[in-house]
């Protein structure tokens, strides 16, 4: 089970990374992802991550505070809002699209209400 969470961490850390530079790829979810994993295999990964100059932060703001700073929030919004648009570019049915906006609605309720943490953090 071990090699599954250090797989998974793995992987999540990678997209979390990748989402740095590719605008519609988030990378907060996937780096919270990525500890979550670690702390269930790899201490040392897992230390790694929470002291990181630019992913530690986020982790320590979303485990103490249930925070996800500002610019995450509405790169998540931008994000979301992009694939639906997506979506209704290609015609998709409108059951698709429908189901798509209320999944997408409740995820950015649910993003924007969290707190911002506390100042200078994140």
């Amino acid at each position: 089970m071990r090699m599954f969470w250090f797989l998974s961490g793995g992987l999540s850390l990678t997209l979390g990374g990748a989402g740095i530079v590719l605008p519609l790829l988030p990378t907060t979810p996937f780096v919270l992802l990525a500890a979550y994993c670690f702390a269930r295999s790899s201490p040392q990964l897992h230390d790694w991550l929470l002291a990181h100059r630019t992913f530690g932060p986020m982790i320590h703001n979303w485990a103490e505070h249930g925070a996800i700073p500002p610019r995450a929030k509405w790169s998540g919004v931008i994000a979301m809002a992009a694939a639906f648009g997506l979506s209704l570019a290609m015609g998709l049915r409108w059951e698709i699209l429908a189901v798509q906006g209320v999944v997408l609605l409740a995820v950015c309720t649910f993003l924007l209400t969290r707190p911002d943490g506390p100042a200078g953090k994140g």
